[in-house]
């Protein structure tokens, strides 16, 4: 082959390299480049050790029903995930109805958060930095079920999407009722299960149990607990109502992926974890969320699954008296 055909045929290849992964549809998101691939704070090394780790999890529940391991479940999901996510979902992690016209921009209150998982910390830190909300947004690391904050120290919270993680809803919510002021509203974004869910259907049952395992939940609460488990602990009941339900328009379209794209994005991963650039177990959790996204799908195709169920709550200005 004569130089000008092999400069013809490297052309060529570079040229449908190219149209393959940015013309047919940019696989990456903002904030997170593929190259850049990891798995968190987790050394490269030890990616698949921990993805199979995660994975027995799901092959003995009962360590998933023994409280103090969930945490250390929890913190290795989000290790194992969160660069794929940014990657091919963005910064924000959640689902949302479309509101037209309504904008974050001129939210300005001081807001700390707290997760569990040290390498998620220091991605919203250098988020924030970047969009100069640093001085407005502060991030702590630590266990929600033992917030490190002082009693009757916050003027309002809300939870999107991360209370699901609890062993037991009543705990974390007894942590927000401690260290919100009397008088103040909590509102909170809860993963639920609907009226229309049925625990005797095997298809019902096979989309819950595969978005708990792809999604690190001990388990699914249904859409009547939430309101159960605020009252115990104190909270009075303002407004309950699910998102996802009309006029809103399906929470899942984002998900419905094309196979093409999911292909594509899976060829990339691979050849970066063949070369080395990536973790050898970022292929295994990269199927793992294409899974969860189509079992996403099908639960809020069905109506059996919702991840806007929101609940809005109030502590009462007065510690109700005792008798």
């Amino acid at each position: 082959m004569d130089s000008l055909s092999l400069f013809c045929t490297g052309a060529l290849l570079a040229g449908g390299l190219y149209w393959f992964v940015c013309v047919l549809g940019p696989a990456e998101q903002k904030g997170k480049r593929a190259v850049d691939l990891s798995g968190g704070s987790i050394s490269a090394e030890k990616v698949r050790d921990n993805y199979k780790q995660y994975w027995s999890f799901f092959r003995r529940p009962k360590e998933i029903e023994t409280a103090e391991k969930v945490p250390d479940f929890v913190d290795t999901f989000y290790n194992l995930v969160t660069d794929i996510y940014e990657w091919g979902w963005g910064q924000s992690f959640h689902f949302s109805p479309s509101i037209p016209g309504k904008s974050h921009r001129d939210a300005t209150p001081k807001v700390v958060g707290i997760t569990i998982n040290d390498y998620q910390v220091n991605r919203a830190r250098m988020h924030n930095k970047k969009a100069g909300l640093d001085s407005l947004c502060e991030v702590v690391c630590g266990n929600f079920l033992e917030m490190p904050f002082q009693d009757n120290s916050f003027d309002g919270a809300y939870s999107i999407e991360a209370t699901c993680h609890a062993p037991k809803l009543e705990d974390v919510y007894a942590e927000v009722f401690r260290v919100l002021k009397p008088g103040s509203l909590y509102v909170s974004y809860e993963w639920v299960t609907t009226e229309k869910y049925r625990a005797d259907n095997p298809e019902h049952v096979e989309v819950i149990q595969g978005i708990e395992r792809g999604d690190a939940l001990p388990g699914l609460r249904s859409y009547s607990d939430i309101a159960e488990a605020a009252k115990k602990v104190g909270f009075e009941i303002v407004k309950e109502k699910d998102l996802a339900k009309p006029p809103s328009l399906p929470w899942w379209t984002r998900l419905k992926m094309g196979r093409i794209a999911y292909w594509r994005n899976h060829i990339l991963v691979i050849v970066l974890a063949a070369i080395g650039i990536a973790p050898k177990g970022t292929v295994d959790v990269h199927d793992m969320l294409f899974k969860t996204a189509d079992y996403l799908t099908r639960g809020g195709d069905s109506g059996i699954f919702s991840p806007m169920h929101m609940i809005l709550l109030r502590k009462p200005k007065e510690a109700p008296s005792k008798s």
